[in-house]
């Protein structure tokens, strides 16, 4: 392979690569032309819907989308965010299962999809692409389990101190510092794993001890090591 290949960031350009089109036969470079498509979403569009069979995956090229779960009663638990340079989908294509979580656009976003047969055959002869999956899904399961402590061991006040670093971290911020995610309170307390009153009621208080600053659904981290040291952040 050559060096294009080495590091595999954007799974859409492969597709457009001479050493791997030549895997596939006229008919189906033919196929692949036609269902490869890139799909622009309105904020609050869905993208994959759980339960339903997929189809393929996404790769997201521009924007951000939350994934999550509908409880018995109908409420959203958010399970994570995803950004450009995420792929949505890949772990039900490969355990050849029903999508086990929503995605929804968070702000205007655009994501490439390729058909699973041809997401599915690159794998079978690009070992690098194959192992950026794999480290794609030990991070998921990371995240996984890193939840189940995060909601069973630490109080409200410390998984919000939490939450908010890590938003940061793999969110980043705009120009003014403020996290480059806009979340209402009811997600706020959906990600969190509280009531909205009490979102609410924490925000406050955080802001009123001089950690975060807040600009209507914007929030910008004022005091990193207080919130990295209240949350426990490693």
């Amino acid at each position: 392979m050559s060096d294009i290949l080495e590091n595999v960031t954007n799974i859409c350009t492969l597709f457009e690569n001479p050493e791997i089109l030549q895997h596939f036969s006229k008919e189906e470079l033919a196929e692949l032309s036609h269902e490869k498509k890139i799909i622009s979403y309105k904020k609050g569009e869905s993208i994959i819907e759980e339960g339903a069979t997929p189809k393929g995956i996404y790769y997201l090229d521009k924007g951000t989308a939350k994934m999550f779960k509908l409880g018995f009663n109908g409420k959203e638990q958010i399970l994570r965010f995803t950004k450009s340079g995420d792929i949505i989908g890949y772990r039900s294509i490969l355990s050849k299962q029903p999508y086990g979580a929503s995605a929804t656009a968070m702000e205007d976003t655009e994501a490439c999809f390729i058909p699973e047969k041809f997401f599915l055959k690159v794998l079978e002869f690009h070992p690098k692409l194959a192992f950026d999956i794999l480290r794609r899904i030990s991070e998921d399961l990371g995240e996984s389990a890193q939840t189940i402590t995060f909601l069973a061991q630490k109080t409200v006040r410390e998984r919000l101190a939490e939450v908010l670093v890590l938003l940061e971290k793999k969110l980043g911020t705009d120009k003014d510092g403020f996290i480059k995610i806009s979340l209402t309170r009811e997600e706020m307390a959906n990600l969190i794993g509280t009531a909205t009153e009490s979102a609410i009621r924490l925000i406050s208080e955080f802001k009123t001890d001089n950690l975060i600053e807040v600009e209507g659904r914007k929030i910008k981290i004022l005091d990193h090591a207080k919130l990295v040291k209240l949350g426990h952040v490693n």
